[in-house]
């Protein structure tokens, strides 16, 4: 069945087969990607999600381009190098970089070293303007640190990023946490990505480990109610999918809505589109 993604769907998902708690082969996932070149569907997908230390592996297997984000594994003295090599590739598009913050007594001055990395990476003209940033904070309820953090981030222009899940409960953060990240970004006026657990479209257990994840499309309504002003913690507790699906907006007001939840890294791409084709939510379904 041929499906159609529509406006306020595309780029959506980035593809993050390599990462937990799917960890696909890379060779296997570059050969996933290729197979859904063309088709209608890839317009959900954004970027391939890579880590800096596997850009060379990823390019010797790549026969064609390839959009890529890359994971800062060794921070942002990286920014700058990570920015080169890949301006150098015949096959690669920097897409987006994201940095984590790991020094937890000293979040803001962490945050500073990332934003005057990246200048200096667009000084010397090896970071492209237009190439997002996006700078991960801690899995905690914003306390004074992260809220100075956050506030480095925006007014450097850069991008937040927020883990929603990952191999231990504890990495799901819950309801009321998420929603003050979710508010810090917008009240930031501070566009974000989510990472980890947002495989599905609706908050639903998972049925091997019983952890309860959130869904991309509660996610995305809490963003909108919290645009309007409206009660956005119901938006993420809702796990009845007809009902999410009914108080959803009209498609221009998602679309508007994706100006600040720009996209979640999921390690599945068919779990993501399948949900919104069996919601009717795709030309096609």
């Amino acid at each position: 069945m041929s499906t159609s993604i529509p406006a306020h769907f595309v780029d959506l998902v980035d593809d993050a087969a390599i990462f937990p708690p799917g960890n696909a082969d890379l060779a296997e996932a570059v050969a996933a990607w290729d197979a859904r070149s063309g088709a209608p569907e890839a317009d959900l997908v954004g970027a391939f999600v890579i880590t800096d230390h596997r850009l060379g592996e990823l390019d010797r297997l790549l026969t064609g381009p390839m959009p890529i984000t890359v994971v800062l594994a060794q921070g942002a003295g990286a920014i700058a190098p990570v920015a080169g090599i890949v301006a150098r590739s015949q096959k690669l598009t920097l897409a987006g970089l994201e940095v984590a913050l790991r020094d937890l007594d000293g979040l803001a001055e962490n945050a500073r070293r990332v934003v005057a990395a990246v200048e200096a990476a667009r000084t010397e003209g090896v970071l492209d303007e237009r190439v997002p940033v996006y700078v991960e904070l801690p899995q905690e309820r914003p306390s004074r640190g992260w809220l100075a953090a956050a506030d480095e981030v925006a007014m450097a222009d850069l991008r937040l990023k927020f883990r929603t899940g990952g191999l231990d409960e504890s990495m799901f953060p819950g309801t009321q946490t998420l929603l003050s990240w979710l508010d810090a970004a917008l009240d930031r006026e501070t566009p974000f990505k989510c990472t980890a657990g947002l495989h599905h479209a609706v908050r639903a257990p998972d049925p091997e480990t019983g952890f309860v994840h959130h869904g991309f499309l509660n996610v995305l309504l809490a963003t909108r109610r919290l645009l309007d002003g409206e009660d956005a913690l119901s938006a993420l507790t809702e796990a009845n999918a007809d009902a999410l699906v009914e108080a959803l907006p009209e498609g221009e007001a998602l679309l508007r809505t994706r100006k600040w939840f720009a996209s979640f890294g999921s390690c599945s791409i068919t779990e993501p589109l399948d949900d919104l084709h069996a919601l009717g939510l795709l030309e096609g379904s």
